[in-house]
């Protein structure tokens, strides 16, 4: 099959090439699913798990992508709860290769069915941005109504859903990115936008909560703009200075089945709108890695077309 791949983990973008590999082997509980759009995130290179398994031993070349929808091919010995010919999305494991193949192996309860009427590159998009989004607004963030929350990078894909989950409960919504995503963020219904580079963070007052995807000096000044006894959020990196009387959480988005299908039943009813900036063929994965154009939202990778799901 068709994939992806890279070797030498010091050679960057430049080493991704595509190649021929192995169709997967299904382990016990895993799923093989035939890969009809992936996602990815660009600086996936340098995590250590992209070039090692659990018990730390190489396992170049590897597979990039991590987020995918697609169909049901083959059940590992011992799967329940999925068949074959079944439309799926989920997240791939860190450790394991990825997503932008033509088939990839993947732990059952990482999955979650996918209704017939969201499109597969809608489902890709959804896995890493939206459960990122979610963990972090809910989970760790403990967002309720009423509070404010800066989201910084609200235009890309994980902040564009941040931004739309945290309005569907009632919090008033910041966004903060670079002056061309203006149009996006205030169109998702964010309360207001900051470019941080036009205007300093800290006329925006006293918010409950900052959510994080940037890190660096944008997290750096995040502190100083939350109340006493609120919190920064950050999946950047750990935040280095903690509000007063608050929290500083750094966290890694974990799979969840049941997060999922909340996150589908809201793109079903037009609640949530993952914004997808680009969609490419396979054979263009490796320049869209590169980041050579920069687009608002979350680029897919689509793999294979939609038709004959079931056949």
């Amino acid at each position: 099959m068709q994939a992806i791949t890279i070797r030498d983990r010091d050679a960057g973008i430049e080493g991704l090439t595509r190649t021929e590999v192995p169709y997967p082997h299904a382990a016990e509980n895993d799923v093989i699913v035939r890969v009809h759009a992936a996602g990815f995130t660009p600086g996936e290179l340098d995590w250590p798990a992209t070039w090692t398994d659990r018990a730390g031993r190489d396992r170049t070349p590897t597979v990039p992508g991590h987020e995918l929808s697609g169909v049901v091919a083959q059940l590992g010995y011992g799967t329940t709860g999925l068949t074959v010919g079944q439309r799926v999305f989920g997240l791939v494991d860190w450790c394991r290769d990825g997503s932008l193949a033509e088939y990839t192996a993947v732990e059952a309860r990482n999955l979650a069915p996918l209704a017939a009427d969201i499109d597969h590159t809608v489902a890709a998009a959804l896995p890493i941005s939206g459960l990122t989004a979610w963990q972090g607004l809910f989970v760790h963030g403990g967002l309720r109504t009423g509070q404010t929350v800066i989201v910084h990078g609200a235009a890309g894909g994980v902040g564009s859903v941040a931004v739309q989950l945290a309005l569907e409960v009632g919090a008033r919504v910041i966004g903060t990115g670079r002056a061309d995503d203006r149009e996006v963020v205030l169109g998702l219904g964010a309360h207001a936008f900051v470019d941080p580079g036009a205007a300093p963070l800290t006329d925006l007052g006293a918010v409950d909560m900052v959510f994080d995807v940037i890190g660096g000096d944008i997290l750096a000044q995040s502190a100083a703009l939350v109340r006493p006894g609120g919190t920064v959020v950050s999946v950047a990196e750990p935040p280095a200075v903690r509000p007063e009387d608050g929290r500083a959480v750094f966290f890694v988005v974990e799979p969840d089945r049941a997060q999922l299908l909340e996150l589908a039943q809201r793109v079903r009813t037009g609640r949530l709108r993952p914004v997808i900036g680009a969609v490419r063929p396979l054979a263009e994965a490796v320049d869209a890695f590169a980041r050579r154009t920069r687009t608002p939202g979350k680029t897919i990778i689509r793999v294979a077309d939609t038709e004959g799901e079931r056949s």
